[in-house]
């Protein structure tokens, strides 16, 4: 489940955005092109796909045929090559984003967001990759802040260990997409924590 609030307006319809995650370097696989192909026959959702891949490049085109809407790979796998894959990203019709593990360096993206043809979100992972249920890594927020200062229109996403008790701290870092798993699916009431983190995210705008 991915909440989002773009800074020119509130998304409209609750399950508007997906989320879904393909690993290979770490060890669970998750949600692959066929999956997404599936989807895509019985939802006109934006499906956003964060890709953990050592090679993001040899996916694009499944991904792109199967339905995507947006492609999001890791800096630390694209160090090489990633101007090359942004560009082959945006020519199949979706929409770029990197992302970046909590001992990268906030620094590493910004060429990314800055060169002719930039990336469109930049995920900021608080937690450790890999599996669901982590405890939110507070310290990521000096990440989140920083892109938010430099970069005043970017979209901003976070992943990991968000719910009701973390959403607020994200918010006001400056975050407007929050990836929520464990606690939108675990908790009894999931509609009522997707509006609670809506709100929050919400009205760290409105004071911004």
């Amino acid at each position: 489940m991915l909440l989002h609030e773009n800074y020119v307006g509130l998304e409209i319809e609750l399950l508007q955005v997906g989320f879904l995650k393909f690993w290979h370097f770490v060890p669970n696989l998750t949600i692959g092109a066929p999956v997404i192909e599936s989807l895509r026959k019985h939802t006109k959702a934006y499906l956003d796909c964060h890709l953990m891949v050592t090679n993001p490049h040899d996916y694009v085109d499944a991904f792109a045929k199967a339905g995507a809407s947006g492609f999001t790979f890791h800096i630390e796998a694209s160090r090489e090559n990633w101007g090359e894959l942004i560009q082959k990203i945006k020519s199949k019709g979706m929409r770029p984003g990197v992302s970046l593990k909590p001992g990268t360096p906030i620094e590493d993206i910004y060429p990314l967001v800055e060169c002719e043809i930039p990336v469109e979100m930049v995920l900021v992972m608080t937690v450790e990759p890999g599996f669901g249920g982590q405890k939110f890594m507070p310290s990521m927020m000096d990440k989140v802040k920083a892109l938010r200062k430099k970069y005043p229109s970017l979209d901003i996403e976070v992943d990991g260990g968000l719910g009701p008790s973390t959403i607020d701290i994200a918010a006001a870092a400056g975050a407007n997409c929050i990836v929520a798993g464990s606690s939108v699916f675990g908790a009894p009431e999931p509609a009522h924590v997707i509006s609670l983190m809506r709100k929050s995210v919400g009205d760290a705008q409105k004071n911004n």
